[in-house]
């Protein structure tokens, strides 16, 4: 018996009249005081027991009620019983055979001001006193045996004895081994021991040390043998509880007791009286005829059987495992009147034994009543107890509560039954957002709800969960046929001449689909680089002729075949709902033959033959690589006396060819070509000088790997991560020209946070062909020396600076930036003032950028 319960769930609101006995009910049990305390009573609080003895007021601690005949049990709700032997240490007992009762309830609340009490008193009477009497309650056992008056002068004989109060010297426990005690010893280990008028009482909670376990009738036992003395002369009894013997079915408790009790009853016996009981009142062959209770008798045991689920107890969900359980737990009693053989002396054994069934699995059923026609998925699931709470329901957009559930047009329904069983229903139109769908054939649309229902047990809210993978008992799903109903999306395409232009029409279940642009799926990040643009009906790309999501089919001297493929595709069931193959001829010239014998060339890799690496690609002689190279070109330029080049002559021209691989490269000039010219002199005024003339020179800029220059990020590895203050190595490079006597000057350069070079805030990296003296982390030239990728190393400028990102008020602006540079070509043999002089030739240490920053914003290291 605890001293202090909680009780229930949730406290109700206001106080207990404690004036009131609602909800309290006492009776007398035989030898025993029975106090039921309903749980609407106890709700919420915190209940601690007294026992009144007179005006002392005793806390019944465990330990103390079962030293003094005391027991509590509540079930998971808060329904309470109390057991207070008449023998008891805080009893009025007026000659053994009236005996008044008094017990304090005192309810705590949450605050330590909000008690309430209650004083419960009963008076009982009891007269069948049998010889002996033992009772077995939940934590003590207790004999209570006659004496008399030739009794009390033998206990009584012996002066100056401890415990001369009680009448009581010593005891001796027989474990088997005899261990004496005082009583003093014997109170202090635990036992309660008396003398009334006519009683000798003997108490032993059953964690005491002197207790042990024996078979008898081969049905397991937790028995104490106690036996008390008073030297010469003694009195001796023998305590004994059944805690084995039951056997369970799914229908039915079986309780076996052996009905000759040897180490209780010495010599012969028989049964005079039997009882069966529940709550420890006994109960009449009509009461047990009307519940279905049987008590029999065989040559070896009492037997007792209940059905499980009787009225009497209670059914409780428990979910070990989060697998969904039941248990049911009664509390019979039996009493049995024993006499021995030629005698007078009787034994009355009396004991109430809770029994608890094994926990029984009932895994949750559902039953799927959908009609298609009515487009409402219907399902119901159960049969769960009484203390079981549908808490939410997953759907395949998220976890959503009973609440939340209703709040959004679904029928959440709970369904109680006479028997006090449940189960819940769920109704939600085939047309919500929870609701997956998808086409396994044309015209055809198939409509998923895949659920889970998440459930708790009250009171102890312990959860378990039942999903629903199968809404009706063929496949699952609903089906529903209409030609009006599934409408496939439909692609279409055009193409410039360079690019891919890409059309996606929705059909009616919307954008419910994947889209594979090439090998990949379209992500985020593809879309940006592809202009997608989208409304309600639509969605469309543009696609360059050289993005890496196409294919290149064929390659002529002034053209490129490509082709980009595009797939709409059923995630589900990878069901294809429409492609797109669109191959174009894009301009291109692969090959350029110059009057001055240059020849330049763009090798392109085709998809016939996917393992070629275009930078490992060369001319007839193999030390002739590409001065350009990516995962798809490779840029060569040659003088045609070079790299392997053959001449062949045949009627009035001549032919250069290389070959570059599977590629063969050709030029043709005239040989002899006669023009008709008119000359005629005139006198100049001047020296003759070349006019200024116009044209295209490609310059690209790169960002190395690592100070070594030799790797470098593709476009697709944009945007290159770096942690702040990590170098970062930039290469800037004059393409498609061998003329040694141009110079590449890197003028300005700077970095913003758009991709607009004119946007602001920017920071100078570079001004006028030097690093920026206004930034502490000085930006550091590298020389570029000559190599077999580098020809000519005035072409190239190499630089590098430290990664930053720009803040505001010490906050981070954007996590990018942009680094945009102006260069400059020059011719070396006419170095005029300007940048033309070499790359930082005379520093001024003076910042004359054209690049301002915004008013409190900076670069942050």
């Amino acid at each position: 018996m605890a001293a202090v319960i909680i009780l229930g769930q949730a406290r109700p609101n206001g106080k207990l009249n404690s004036q009131s006995n609602s909800g309290l009910r006492s009776d007398c049990a035989g030898n025993l005081m029975r106090l039921s305390l309903d749980k609407a009573l106890a709700v919420g609080n915190q209940l601690e027991v007294e026992a009144i003895n007179g005006t002392q007021h005793m806390v019944l601690t465990p330990s103390l009620a079962a030293q003094c005949g005391y027991s509590m049990e509540s079930d998971p709700w808060g329904n309470t019983r109390i057991y207070t032997s008449l023998m008891s240490c805080y009893v009025d007992n007026k000659e053994d055979t009236t005996f008044n009762i008094g017990l304090r309830l005192k309810m705590n609340g949450q605050s330590p001001s909000d008690v309430v009490s209650h004083d419960v008193t009963q008076t009982c009477s009891y007269t069948r006193w049998a010889s002996k009497e033992i009772l077995c309650d939940r934590n003590y056992m207790e004999v209570a045996k006659g004496h008399t008056q030739e009794d009390d002068s033998k206990l009584n004989a012996i002066p100056d004895a401890s415990g001369e109060a009680h009448g009581i010297w010593k005891m001796t426990f027989y474990t088997p081994e005899p261990v004496s005690m005082v009583l003093r010893e014997a109170e202090q280990a635990g036992y309660g021991a008396m003398t009334t008028s006519s009683r000798l009482v003997m108490r032993s909670p059953y964690n005491t040390a002197e207790t042990y376990s024996e078979d008898v009738s081969n049905t397991p036992t937790s028995p104490v043998v106690s036996a008390y003395h008073k030297t010469p002369h003694g009195l001796m009894t023998k305590l004994l509880i059944f805690t084995g013997g039951v056997l369970f079915t799914e229908d039915v408790i079986s309780w076996h007791v052996p009905r000759r009790v040897t180490p209780l009853l010495d010599g012969g016996h028989k049964v005079i009286e039997m009882h069966m009981g529940i709550n420890g009142q006994k109960l009449d062959k009509s009461q047990m005829a009307t519940r279905g209770y049987t008590l029999t008798a065989t040559d070896f045991h009492i037997v007792i059987e209940i059905p499980v689920g009787s009225p009497d107890g209670y059914f409780k969900s428990h979910a070990p495992d989060y697998q969904y359980h039941i248990t049911y737990s009664v509390e019979p009693m039996l009493e049995v009147l024993w006499r021995i053989d030629n005698s007078q002396e009787d034994t009355r054994y009396k004991v109430l034994f809770p029994i608890t069934t094994p926990l029984m699995p009932r895994p949750p059923h559902s039953q799927d009543h959908t009609v298609p026609e009515e487009r409402v998925f219907s399902v119901h699931v159960g049969t769960f107890l009484h203390d079981v709470e549908l808490r939410n329901i997953t759907f395949s957009t998220g976890v959503l509560t009973v609440e939340e559930s209703r709040a959004r047009g679904f029928t959440v329904q709970e369904h109680g039954f006479p028997n006090g069983t449940k189960t819940f229903s769920l109704q939600v139109p085939i047309d919500a957002a929870v609701v997956l769908k998808h086409n396994p054939e044309p015209l055809v649309t198939t409509y998923f709800l895949p659920l889970v229902f998440g459930f708790i047990i009250l009171p102890e809210e312990t959860p378990f969960a039942h999903p629903v993978d199968k809404l009706n008992e063929t496949n699952g799903q609903v089906m529903v046929r209409s030609p009006l109903l599934s409408v496939l999306p439909t692609v279409t395409g055009t193409c410039d001449q360079n690019q891919f232009y890409i059309s996606v029409m929705y059909g009616n279940q919307g954008n419910n689909f994947q889209t594979m642009v090439g090998p990949r799926q379209l992500s985020p990040e593809m879309a940006n680089a592809y202009n997608f643009q989208e409304n309600a009906t639509h969605f469309g790309l543009i696609v360059p002729y050289n993005a890496i999501d196409t294919a290149f089919e064929l390659i002529t001297s002034d053209s490129v075949k490509a082709r980009l493929d595009l797939l709409l595709y059923e995630p589900n069931n990878n069901w294809v709902l429409a492609d797109l193959y669109l191959a174009c001829n894009f301009p291109l010239t692969t090959t350029a033959c110059y009057p001055n014998g240059t020849i330049a060339v763009w090798a392109v890799k085709v998809e016939s033959v996917p393992n070629l690496i275009p930078s490992w690609l060369t001319l007839k002689d193999q030390s002739c690589k590409p001065v350009f190279s990516d995962d798809r070109f490779a840029y060569f330029s040659f003088s045609a006396d070079s790299c392997g080049t053959t001449r062949t002559f045949f009627d009035n021209y001549m032919m250069y060819e290389n070959e570059i691989g599977l590629q063969t490269i050709s030029c043709y000039y005239v040989v002899n070509d006669t023009q008709t010219i008119s000359f005629s002199y005139k006198p100049r005024s001047s020296e003759p000088t070349a006019e200024i003339g116009s044209g295209q020179l490609m310059v690209q800029m790169r960002l190395a790997q690592d100070a070594s220059y030799e790797l470098f990020y593709q476009a697709e590895d944009y945007p290159v991560v770096k942690y702040l203050r990590q170098p970062l190595y930039f290469e800037v490079e004059l393409m498609q020209s061998t003329d040694p006597q141009l110079e590449l000057i890197l003028e300005n350069c700077w970095a913003t946070l758009q991709e607009d070079r004119t946007s602001l805030p920017s920071w100078d990296i570079i001004v006028d062909s030097c690093q920026n003296h206004d930034d502490s982390y000085a930006t550091i030239f590298h020389s570029v020396m000559s190599d077999t990728r580098v020809a000519v190393p005035s072409h190239i400028k190499r630089f590098s600076i430290k990664m930053f990102t720009f803040t505001k008020d010490e906050e981070v602006l954007k996590d990018e930036i942009y680094v945009h540079c102006d260069a400059v070509i020059c011719d070396t043999n006419n170095q005029a003032d300007g940048a033309c002089r070499g790359q930082c030739v005379n520093p001024t240490g003076m910042s004359n950028s054209r690049h301002q920053r915004i008013k409190e914003v900076r670069m942050g290291k």
